[in-house]
């Protein structure tokens, strides 16, 4: 009787029932998986599909994945703790950090710095790729012609460029002395909390269990069928096959870790990240990981759409921070369809569709991912992909 009484008079909305979540669009995932959380922690969960179809074994909240351009954010968290510790400086000409003058040669008087790789905003492009296998150098990577926007100078135009992130991870071993790894387990993850790693590098055993594997539409495997081990190769191997990481000179080339995109991370760990962000840089235990100020900056908007100043890639990108995208600044970007701003970073790549936004109006987030979408899933109302509105739908259930 007592049960009955406190239910009785808790409010109505405690009571009610949370909508049943509709069933996937059409293709279905491989695999899917999403949390809401607030700053205490994840509220609620859902996953479905395969993370190892050969296995059988059924994905979860605790699985890491691949999450594409999520990554972004992460290293720019490291960047702000450096800057925090007087070792980087967002508006100091990058050249100095890296020990050699990194210039738009069209536009050579023009310095080029953190601020503005963050905000995709250096005129750099990946005309050139932005795959930079060990063997080779970011400084003559930028050598190639292809790799600069010959129209615009630094400052004026953004561009989405995955490059920017291999020049900032360079700039962040060669500060530090320390592989971009291992540092982003030092700055960033291990104080979080979390057990996510970069190209698998610093997962534990048990975290590589778990590995979330990447398929195509067709059911082939894409990328990280596992089986428990290690990759053979953690970074990027040339032609040749070669994977002398020993003998990897640091500070020479940070994009061996894929700072644009190889964070393999869980959904569960991810909304240990999203509480960060809700708590304005304070840890669950009340320490500091990054001043608030560090967090405001990050997510103020850096670069806004006026019509002309940026590629918005079909009304993706409206509005960018520092490796932080707000969310519903234009018609087509609003993913949660209800015109209310969100920040976080959107993640795409081998069929991978991801997400962590925060909505800081109701101290609320969401983390998710969806596998084996291919490269052209089905669009949704915005210009988001049907899986992706799908999963973000969560937060407002």
């Amino acid at each position: 009787m007592r049960l009955l009484a406190m239910l009785a008079a808790l409010p109505l909305a405690a009571c009610a029932t949370v909508p049943a979540a509709p069933p996937p669009p059409a293709p279905a995932p491989a695999s899917w998986a999403w949390a809401t959380f607030d700053s205490r922690g994840v509220l609620r969960s859902g996953a479905g599909g395969l993370a190892d179809r050969a296995a059988g074994r059924a994905v979860t909240i605790d699985d890491p994945v691949r999450v594409a351009s999520v990554t972004k954010l992460h290293v720019a968290l490291g960047v702000m703790r450096l800057v925090e510790q007087g070792k980087l400086d967002l508006d100091r000409d990058v050249s100095d950090y890296l020990g050699w003058r990194l210039r738009n040669p069209s536009f050579p008087n023009a310095p080029i710095t953190l601020r503005l790789l963050m905000s995709h905003r250096s005129s750099l492009t990946d005309a050139a790729d932005y795959v930079l296998p060990i063997g080779t150098s970011v400084e003559r990577h930028v050598q190639n012609s292809k790799a600069w926007d010959a129209a615009h100078p630094p400052g004026t135009y953004f561009r989405y460029t995955n490059l920017n992130f291999p020049v900032i991870a360079t700039a962040m071993e060669r500060v530090t002395g320390e592989r971009l790894d291992r540092l982003m387990q030092r700055l960033v993850l291990a104080p979080l909390g979390v057990s996510g790693c970069l190209n698998w590098s610093g997962c534990a055993a048990p975290v590589l269990a778990r590995a979330v594997a990447l398929y195509a539409p067709d059911g082939k495997v894409v990328k990280d069928d596992l089986r428990g081990a290690p990759p053979p190769c953690l970074v990027y191997a040339p032609a040749d096959g070669s994977c002398d990481l020993p003998g990897y000179a640091v500070g020479t080339n940070g994009g061996l870790f894929s700072p644009q995109g190889g964070m393999r991370i869980s959904v569960a760990d991810l909304a240990k990240v999203g509480g960060v962000l809700l708590r304005r840089g304070t840890l669950p235990d009340g320490r500091r990981f990054l001043t608030e100020s560090s967090i405001a900056e990050m997510e103020r908007i850096h670069w806004r759409h006026d019509g002309a100043n940026g590629e918005t890639e079909e009304g993706f990108y409206c509005a960018y921070g520092l490796a932080v995208q707000t969310s519903a600044q234009c018609a087509t970007d609003d993913l949660f369809g209800d015109g209310k701003p969100r920040i976080g970073h959107a993640g795409d790549a081998y069929g991978v569709r991801s997400g962590l936004w925060v909505d800081p109006a109701t101290g609320r987030g969401i983390a998710f991912f969806a596998t084996g979408l291919g490269d052209a899933p089905p669009k949704g109302r915005s210009s988001y992909r049907a899986a992706e509105e799908w999963l973000a739908a969560n937060l407002r259930r």
